[in-house]
């Protein structure tokens, strides 16, 4: 006897109903006014029944072509699972002098991250890094510098930088859980300034993945 919806964990039940709406979207059974809607309240509901009902209309189930490509999707974080560190170096180092750098992509991020600015900007984005350890620290020095930190929603963060004669500008939601990486940015900005915020959020990287994914089954 299968467990009663009441009963299951909530972010299973929110999971298995967004690869739902997100697999009968990019197959057009549902359309994008409507995935959108449904999407939104499968994000924010609290109640196993009305996140379940949100897909009990829908018969087209996932298959092997959908998990191979969310599988790609989810390769920053998925389930409290860490990559292999590999080739990581314990200290990633960063350095600008009248310069400016942007870390984005899909880098793996190890367990220190050193950024020295001086007259110029850096861009430390970990919208999709691959995270290695279950805690990051990025200590940044900036003077007379524009500093970034861009990090997905589902990380926790400690800030503990603080500015001379700086800012210090902290925008990022708490909404990671206890099983989520923690990124400690720690330093000081000089005549500078430090913003740590979302780049993309959740729901954007949703809405994303399902579009690629409608364009790939054409």
């Amino acid at each position: 006897m299968p467990v009663a919806i009441e009963d299951r964990p909530i972010e299973q039940v929110r999971e298995e109903v967004i690869d739902l709406l997100i697999m009968n979207y990019s197959h057009g059974k549902l359309s994008y006014e409507a995935f959108e809607r449904r999407l939104d309240t499968a994000m924010a509901s609290s109640n196993n029944q009305e996140i379940f009902d949100l897909a009990s209309d829908l018969d087209l189930a996932v298959d092997s072509k959908y998990e191979e490509k969310k599988e790609e999707f989810s390769k920053n974080y998925v389930s409290g699972s860490y990559l292999d560190d590999g080739d990581v170096e314990d200290v990633d180092k960063i350095i600008n002098v009248l310069s400016n750098t942007e870390r984005s992509g899909a880098w793996k991020v190890g367990k220190n991250i050193n950024v020295i600015t001086f007259l110029g900007s850096s861009k430390i984005d970990f919208t999709d890094a691959v995270f290695t350890q279950p805690v990051v620290k990025v200590k940044m020095y900036s003077i007379f510098s524009d500093d970034k930190v861009y990090l997905p929603e589902n990380v926790n963060l400690v800030s503990k930088a603080f500015g001379i004669l700086g800012s210090i500008d902290n925008k990022f939601p708490p909404n990671g859980s206890l099983h989520s990486p923690t990124v400690i940015v720690e330093g000081y900005s000089i005549l500078s300034s430090i913003t740590i915020k979302v780049r993309k959020t959740v729901k954007e990287k949703f809405v994303e993945f399902a579009d690629n994914f409608k364009k790939l089954l054409g």
